[in-house]
């Protein structure tokens, strides 16, 4: 085996250690936050609210959802990788996971770190998963395929599809409160710090850069 062989293999190997550790460790983050009861991340909201609704797992819930929003892919034609195919799976079975060992918590003395702790873990994962270029999630290839097709900016789709989302998650029974204001203020920083850090530099190269800019520059979230 070649030099270049050996660390394009390596590199393989990194970035798709870094995809699944990075999307299980998304999963385990909402889950913190669920446990927290101080209110969830935005699609969280959505995820809960069905929860409520179907008597089904949050978790197998956030599957059946990922599917559902790849499938509107087709029309926009957006092309999913290997991360979007898996974080459609890994993310609800690691929440689910989770659930089911971590006990809710009462009182503010245990919410917050717990809500801190979520918050902070989330962004790590979207570092680790984003830096993997393994393709994005479901939700944020709508966002940025719709953003192709509308010609309206990130910010505006990415905006009106998390107000419709809360909303809808809110009226189903889904739990907002401080928790999702402060996840919606702190995980832009957080996600664009990690990102940084995680970036895989390409094989034979000192380059970190984590992708070219593009709309999907901004995706910060599975």
């Amino acid at each position: 085996m070649s030099i270049a062989s050996g660390l394009r293999g390596r590199h393989l190997s990194r970035r798709l250690v870094q995809l699944y550790a990075g999307l299980m460790l998304y999963g385990i983050s909402s889950a913190l936050l669920v446990c927290s009861g101080l209110g969830l991340e935005p699609w969280g909201v959505l995820h809960q609210g069905l929860a409520e609704k179907t008597g089904l797992t949050i978790g197998v819930v956030s599957i059946v959802v990922g599917a559902v929003v790849l499938l509107l892919w087709i029309p926009i034609r957006q092309r999913p990788g290997l991360g979007t195919v898996s974080n459609v799976f890994v993310v609800g079975l690691a929440m689910d996971g989770t659930l089911a060992l971590v006990p809710g918590v009462d009182g503010l003395v245990q919410q917050v770190p717990l809500l801190v702790l979520g918050v902070v873990l989330n962004g790590v994962a979207t570092g680790l998963y984003i830096a993997a270029r393994f393709g994005p999630g479901p939700r944020d290839g709508l966002m940025t395929g719709l953003h192709r097709l509308t010609g309206r900016s990130v910010r505006l789709v990415r905006t009106a599809i998390e107000v419709a989302v809360v909303t809808t998650g809110f009226l189903l029974g889904g739990s907002v409160g401080v928790g999702t204001v402060f996840y919606a203020l702190a995980i832009g920083p957080l996600a664009q710090f990690f990102l940084r850090r995680f970036a895989v530099p390409e094989p034979g190269s000192g380059s970190t850069s984590v992708a070219a800019p593009s709309p999907e520059g901004a995706i910060l979230r599975p």
